[in-house]
């Protein structure tokens, strides 16, 4: 347990004794050790275990309303002193990790003579960080490595299928004339031949309304009535 300077644990007190008092103004703690504190102050977990065991049984939220508080029975002054409150406002309504870590503190301040049961765990400044979580703020998580998207593949455009006829007739849209002019050759079904003319076509084939209706079906191609050529191809019909 820790020892103050009234003794009123009836303990034998320690030559390093741990002094906390409360100043008049503001009431604002004021800590005073009567030891040289030590540098980097460390013990194990196990060794305040053994220290924890022998002060409250090892029993980490103990209050039994004597003064004391915890598994290491801080005085509340001693608590504050070593900055226990940033956890909790007594050491009983902290965790046994936050209680070390602020019991390593004292230990740094004061010395093991600030616990009369340091012998039982030969606590001593053996520079073992005990490595515990005070839990006090929240990690840092580090960052996934994030991904790189693999590189999209190009999509493929394939050019719209073209039929076979329209494949073939493709490099023959035009015909050229004696001239060496090109017309339009047409997709008609009958196929001009030399000596043609619309009218001769027409009659030869039935085509009602004669030539002017025969020039009027395919006057996307022919563009003179008097002027066709040998390989165009002219619509007999609609």
């Amino acid at each position: 347990m820790l020892l103050n300077r009234k003794g009123n644990k009836h303990r034998r007190p320690s030559k390093a004794v741990r002094v906390a008092t409360l100043a008049g103004v503001a009431g604002a703690a004021v800590a005073v050790p009567l030891m040289g504190a030590t540098n980097a102050s460390a013990a194990s977990v196990a060794t305040w275990d053994a220290v924890a065991q022998c002060e409250s049984g090892g029993n980490w939220s103990i209050n039994t309303g004597n003064g004391y508080y915890g598994g290491l029975q801080f005085s509340q002054s001693s608590w504050a002193a070593a900055g226990g409150t940033q956890y909790a406002p007594r050491a009983d309504l902290a965790t046994k990790a936050q209680q070390i870590a602020t019991a390593e503190k004292l230990l740094d301040m004061q010395g093991p003579g600030a616990w009369s049961c340091a012998g039982a765990g030969n606590l001593a400044n053996d520079g073992v960080d005990p490595g515990v979580d005070t839990g006090s703020g929240a990690a840092k998580q580090e960052a996934a490595p994030k991904q790189e998207a693999a590189p999209k593949k190009a999509e493929r455009t394939e050019a719209p299928a073209t039929n076979r006829s329209d494949r073939s007739d493709a490099p023959k849209k035009t015909v050229t004339t004696p001239t060496g002019k090109k017309v339009a050759k047409g997709d008609g079904e009958y196929k001009v031949v030399a000596g043609d003319t619309l009218s001769r076509i027409a009659a030869d084939h039935h085509v009602k309304g004669g030539w002017g209706q025969l020039f009027k079906l395919n006057k996307d191609i022919v563009q003179d009535a008097d002027l066709i050529y040998p390989g165009q191809q002219l619509h007999l019909t609609k």
